[in-house]
């Protein structure tokens, strides 16, 4: 019990972590009715404070890696935590668009941190046989923030008004910056990994990194499309109030907690090549299911459930496979490259969702989704058969 307990807590505050580091997109999703109606934000705009941060979270994810791998988790765990505080604080004092980007920008940063260092936590304090799990686990905490978002903080906006909402998770966000400087240590070094253990055998050549980068391109792109406008379609299309709309988002994050944690244990070395391209698959089902919800709208509920389970968790088994596959010493350096094609993919969708959800056409965007989830799905497929061709050679080789 005395070494399950660090072992929780840390994985906890990698769970914080993860929320934080996208908790203002998420609000700014889920708050996107009162946004459209208060603040003089269009559907356009909506879909470009995405873009801005996500687009700087892909420049910048390069660089991140290399800083976290140089410094070490604590600094950057503690560092991804007061720069969101900051961005949401930024956000909720917006007077209009401009300061409202400029907060989301800066949330950028803390996003091209956050894989890296918890990824490098998890290789310096957990047995490679519990890496699985916990990066599922702390995977889970984006959805986490998506919950949070949806539900509790859209609930409050309600009473506090759409600001004081925003304040609160700043400060919640500093708070965790102080429980980060006192639960990491100060010098983590790698956990042993097992011969033949996870990561031992798979450090081939670095076509599956550019494979997982262009698969998580395809994916973010329509992961973000749903994020940024599920609840403005809720409102405005289905004729769902603020708040139920804003629940969808909370639905969301639910399923994809269960999403992340279950299918991050299923992705054992031999199965994880397999699962990004039928997780694509079943987030394209998901998608119709949201275009089919303007003729019967209680499947825009199946599908939030379903692109939680399926194309959320894609990204979660994405991690998994980059730490089997890195070496320790470039973990962070993998976790930012495999990031930044997630993060273009984040920048790149909603404007083009949202030139069609202006025009009323969210029809169009739903299937412009389902496409973009397709094609993540068909360059999962295509890595996954060659590098089953390539081991198999290798072992023809070895025998």
């Amino acid at each position: 019990m005395t070494e399950q307990r660090p072992a929780r807590g840390l994985t906890a505050l990698l769970t914080t972590a993860m929320a934080f580091s996208m908790m203002q997109l998420f609000l700014l999703g889920a708050l996107g009715p009162r946004l459209v109606e208060r603040l003089g934000v269009s559907e356009t705009l909506l879909g470009l404070t995405t873009t801005v941060g996500f687009g700087t979270a892909a420049v910048l994810s390069p660089l991140g890696g290399r800083i976290v791998d140089r410094v070490g988790p604590r600094h950057t765990l503690v560092a991804l935590l007061g720069l969101s505080a900051l961005a949401l604080a930024l956000i909720g004092a917006a007077p209009g668009p401009g300061l409202l980007l400029a907060g989301v920008a800066l949330g950028g940063v803390p996003q091209a941190l956050a894989n890296p260092a918890t990824n490098k936590a998890i290789l310096a304090a957990v047995p490679a046989a519990r890496r699985g799990a916990v990066t599922g686990t702390k995977q889970s905490g984006v959805q986490w923030g998506a919950f949070a978002a949806g539900l509790p903080l859209a609930s409050a906006a309600g009473v506090l008004g759409w600001r004081g909402a925003v304040w609160a998770a700043a400060g919640a966000a500093l708070l965790a910056a102080v429980w980060a400087w006192h639960m990491v240590p100060p010098h983590m070094s790698p956990a042993p990994t097992p011969p033949g253990g996870p990561g031992a055998a798979d450090r081939g050549p670095v076509a599956w990194l550019a494979a997982l980068g262009a698969f998580s391109f395809f994916l973010g792109a329509g992961i973000a499309s749903v994020n940024t406008y599920l609840a403005l379609y809720g409102a405005g299309r289905l004729g769902l109030g603020p708040a139920v709309a804003g629940a969808l988002v909370a639905v969301l994050g639910v399923a994809g907690v269960a999403g992340r944690v279950g299918w991050s244990r299923a992705a054992v070395p031999r199965r994880a090549p397999w699962l990004p391209g039928g997780l694509a698959a079943g987030a394209v089902a998901a998608a119709l299911l949201l275009a089919l919800a303007e003729h019967a709208t209680p499947l825009v509920w199946a599908g939030a459930v379903a692109v939680g389970g399926f194309a959320v968790a894609g990204n979660a088994v994405s991690m998994v496979l980059v730490l089997q596959r890195s070496a320790p010493g470039r973990a962070g350096q993998d976790s930012a490259l495999v990031a930044a094609g997630f993060f273009a993919g984040f920048a790149v969708g909603p404007p083009l969702f949202g030139t069609l959800a202006a025009r009323g056409r969210y029809d169009q965007g739903w299937l412009l989704v389902a496409a973009e989830f397709g094609v993540a799905g068909a360059v999962a497929y295509t890595w996954a058969l060659r590098d089953r061709r390539t081991r198999d050679r290798t072992r023809e080789r070895v025998a």
